[in-house]
């Protein structure tokens, strides 16, 4: 079973390498993408049962991820929610966290664990069923 998985990222080239990068190494499967807040809100809640992953970054064209993660608060605790930003400093961590956020992962430095906890969650989700 592939990681049905939600890309909220504004940049083109880096949503791009991004959806490659885990559809090759943690077996997702992308559903669909936005690059604003209001973009993502309205996918995201028109399709609440269609994605197992959200991969949210803070800074989008229009909006920011924090408002992303405030409309994911209901989401099924099957689902998961990640952010990947350039900005995961500890503040920021600890905001995301008190957001929903499962996860905060660096975008210059934390990729291989993005990767790892994506493969990680699409195993899980097998074993479930």
């Amino acid at each position: 079973m592939q990681l049905r998985t939600f890309i909220v990222e504004d940049n083109p080239t880096i949503r791009e390498n991004l959806v490659g990068t885990l559809e090759e190494l943690a077996d997702i499967r992308c559903v669909g993408w936005a690059d604003g807040e209001r973009m993502a809100r309205d996918w995201l809640l028109a399709h609440p049962h269609d994605w197992d992953l959200a991969v949210v970054d803070l800074f989008l064209r229009q909006g920011s991820g924090v408002g992303v993660l405030e409309s994911l608060r209901t989401r099924t605790p099957r689902q998961r929610a990640v952010v990947l930003s350039n900005y995961a400093t500890t503040d920021m961590r600890k905001r995301c966290a008190q957001l929903g956020a499962d996860a905060v992962f660096d975008k210059s430095s934390e990729i291989d664990a993005l990767v790892d906890d994506c493969a990680q969650l699409a195993l899980h989700l097998r074993t479930l069923g």
